[in-house]
C-alpha cells in the first residue's frame, strides 16, 4: 500500500488549504484513510479519517467544523479540506491506511495504521 500526501504550504490565520492523500482504487476499498499531524516537540496526533468502502467519516473534536475529509473518486484521492486555519494547526500532516478489521474506537491512535505517506507541511501564520 502507497500513499502519497501532498498540498502543504504557508497560510495567514483563517485561510483555507485542502491537502490531498493519493493511493489506490483498492486501498480506498480496503483500508480505513486516517490524517494525523504532527508539530515540533510534540507526538503525532489525529485529526480524523474515512471509513474503508466509504463508510463514513470521523473527526477529532478539535477539528470539528473546520475540516472536512472527502474521497475522490476521480482522482483516487482522500482529500483533507481544512478552513478556518489557525497558528496551532501548523504541523506536518501525514496521511495513513489501516486494515478494514480496525474497529472505529481504535482509529484514532496512530498505532492502529499499517501504512504511512511521507508527511506535507503546513504553516499558518498569525
Amino acid at each position: 500500500v502507497q500513499l502519497q500526501a501532498s498540498g502543504g504550504g504557508l497560510v495567514q490565520a483563517g485561510d483555507s488549504l485542502r491537502l490531498s492523500c493519493a493511493t489506490s482504487g483498492r486501498t480506498f476499498t480496503n483500508y480505513n484513510i486516517g490524517w494525523f499531524r504532527q508539530a515540533p516537540g510534540k507526538e503525532r496526533e489525529f485529526v480524523g479519517g474515512i471509513r474503508w468502502g466509504g463508510r463514513g467519516t470521523y473527526y477529532s473534536d478539535f477539528v470539528k467544523g473546520r475540516f472536512t475529509i472527502a474521497r475522490d473518486n476521480a482522482k483516487n484521492t482522500v482529500d483533507l479540506q481544512m478552513n478556518s486555519l489557525k497558528p496551532e494547526d501548523t504541523a506536518v500532516y501525514y496521511c495513513a491506511a489501516a486494515s478494514n478489521s480496525r474497529i472505529l474506537s481504535m482509529l484514532n491512535t496512530p498505532s492502529a495504521y499499517d501504512y504511512w505517506g511521507q508527511g506535507t507541511l503546513v504553516t499558518v501564520s498569525s
